[in-house]
């Protein structure tokens, strides 16, 4: 229980010092949310920039935020003023997590099998053929994957949806959800394969096979287990990774999703709504790590105890 709070309160500071700098980043970036090509008279600015608060010197604009932010308000979005904030991410949200959650199963399952096989055939052509893939991989970027699956599956096969989103309808995901996973995908296979080797080589796994254990046995109980916590580790960063994609996968196949919504919204110079999407995505990055640190120290105790032997 104490390692938990301990977890739950370093969280505290650490999300501070993000809703601080992004707070500083956006407001002192060049332009603001009323620059437009056709310059506003003066006094429409003025009545503007009170209107949002946008006078009052930076550090009171801050207080305020953070008043605003503890009471779970992320304020009006300055672009578009028929919604709040809180309106957009319960709007972009749910499909966030939809392509993100699909992307980050499917790099899990994908990236373990893949590295898995690859370990148990070490130099083989079924070890080559998945590296070379891995390499791939990690070498194309989503936003180059993602307009080439959209171009050969969607526009010439005519097998699936290239933009949009209807609810429930998976198939409008299958495309996100690959470009965003591919990368991290190669990642965690490359990773899995890796550990894989290194735990196969131990003397208790010889020692287990000596024994005449079926190889299944040997694979599942003693190879995997240990040789999933780097993998185990790396879910953190990786769904990072997979939230910074989906601003560029969720533009391109026309999602309504939260990163859609970031990059409008930091094209307008819309503060509220760029300061809200950052808050959520940082809160989701912070929660999973937590989860993960939790997971860790579950199945490693030594992990609670400041990682002693």
């Amino acid at each position: 229980m104490s390692y938990v709070l301990r977890r739950l309160l370093g969280l505290v500071p650490t999300l501070f010092i993000i809703v601080t700098l992004a707070f500083l980043m956006v407001r002192l970036a060049p332009g603001g949310p009323f620059d437009q090509e056709q310059t506003l008279p003066p006094e429409v600015k003025a009545n503007l920039d009170r209107a949002y608060g946008l006078d009052e010197p930076l550090p009171v604009q801050y207080l305020h935020y953070l008043r605003s932010l503890a009471h779970g308000d992320f304020g009006p979005s300055m672009r578009l003023r028929d919604f709040g904030v809180n309106q957009l991410l319960a709007t972009g949200l749910p499909v966030s997590l939809a392509l993100g959650g699909l992307a980050l199963a499917l790099a899990l399952a994908g990236g373990i099998g893949a590295g898995l096989a690859a370990a148990l055939s070490p130099g083989r052509p079924l070890d080559r053929a998945l590296m070379a893939f891995v390499a791939l991989g990690v070498a194309v970027p989503p936003y180059v994957t993602a307009p080439v699956l959209a171009l050969v599956f969607g526009v010439y096969l005519h097998w699936l949806p290239v933009a949009g989103w209807r609810p429930g309808e998976l198939r409008d995901l299958v495309l996100p959800v690959v470009a965003l996973a591919l990368p991290t995908l190669a990642y965690v296979a490359r990773l899995t394969r890796a550990s894989v080797l290194e735990v196969v080589a131990l003397p208790y796994v010889r020692t287990a096979r000596a024994k005449g254990l079926p190889e299944r046995q040997v694979i599942l109980r003693h190879v995997l287990p240990p040789a999933l916590a780097p993998v185990l580790a790396y879910v953190g960063p990786a769904a990072a990774g997979i939230l910074a994609g989906s601003l560029v996968v969720e533009t391109v196949f026309g999602l309504p999703g939260m990163g859609r919504f970031l990059v409008e919204g930091a094209l307008n110079r819309d503060y509220t709504l760029v300061m809200g999407k950052v808050v959520v995505y940082a809160l989701l990055v912070l929660a999973l790590n937590l989860l993960i640190d939790l997971t860790q120290a579950l199945i490693d105790p030594r992990v609670r105890h400041g990682r002693r032997a």
